[in-house]
């Protein structure tokens, strides 16, 4: 079989899968490191994937070139007229988890949340270098104090997205500040950010809250302390 016909039936085998309800774009970026991105750009034909990138998708789904050649390629093709909503699935998990796990893994992973397949892909990522490897979209709980200085933005027992890939002080929305998850020491806290005479202003949307400052030492930089910016804020109330 040529490499481009494995290919093709690889795309309608995953396709088939995420139909199914037993696979997510997002979960098959985590199980083979490789960036959502370019699952979407190989599900939509965007893309060819290189064969080391094949070889991931294959053992993480535990298929052999054997079982994807001797099914027909009608069987792996997603049902006709199904319109189903594909998903991505974000992992919630535990403040600490978001702040310092480079990856989420299944058993650090306290819950997970739906969200229409693609719609995380349209934020644009401004992450430093040292976050490349970690996994961008995560999901964490605002506690009552950390929604008090931000209200009305957050709410308490609210899940917010943190985008990890998103740890620059410039604007997404301009003139609109950011939001950002923010460590401060071993705590999150949830603020508009600047940056002046080296330290980090942490700026609470409530005037009755006092504005932070972490000061900075020489060897470090605003990204190193800049957990994620939220880019959604879901409450139940």
């Amino acid at each position: 079989m040529k490499f481009l016909e494995l290919h093709e039936r690889l795309r309608l085998e995953t396709w088939r899968r995420i139909d199914q309800g037993v696979l997510s774009s997002s979960l098959l970026a985590r199980q083979t490191g490789l960036a959502q991105a370019h699952i979407s750009n190989f599900l939509h034909r965007r893309r060819r994937l290189s064969l080391p990138a094949l070889d991931r998708i294959l053992q993480a789904q535990a298929l052999s070139v054997e079982e994807l050649s001797s099914a027909p390629i009608s069987d792996l093709s997603p049902p006709e007229g199904n319109h189903r909503q594909f998903m991505d699935i974000v992992p919630i998990a535990s403040q600490s988890t978001a702040m310092n796990a480079p990856l989420i893994s299944a058993r650090n992973a306290i819950d997970t949340m739906q969200l229409p397949s693609g719609w995380l892909a349209t934020f644009a990522a401004r992450r430093s270098v040292s976050r490349r490897r970690w996994e961008r979209f995560v999901g964490v709980r605002v506690t009552h104090l950390q929604a008090l200085p931000m209200d009305p933005l957050l709410r308490a027992g609210s899940v917010v997205v943190l985008d990890r890939h998103y740890n620059s002080l410039a604007p997404w929305k301009p003139p609109h500040p950011n939001l950002y998850g923010v460590r401060s020491g071993s705590q999150l806290l949830f603020r508009h950010v600047a940056f002046e005479s080296s330290c980090l202003i942490l700026r609470p949307r409530a005037l009755d809250h006092p504005v932070d400052l972490i000061e900075l030492a020489p060897h470090e930089t605003p990204s190193d302390f800049l957990v994620g910016r939220v880019c959604l804020c879901i409450s139940e109330a």
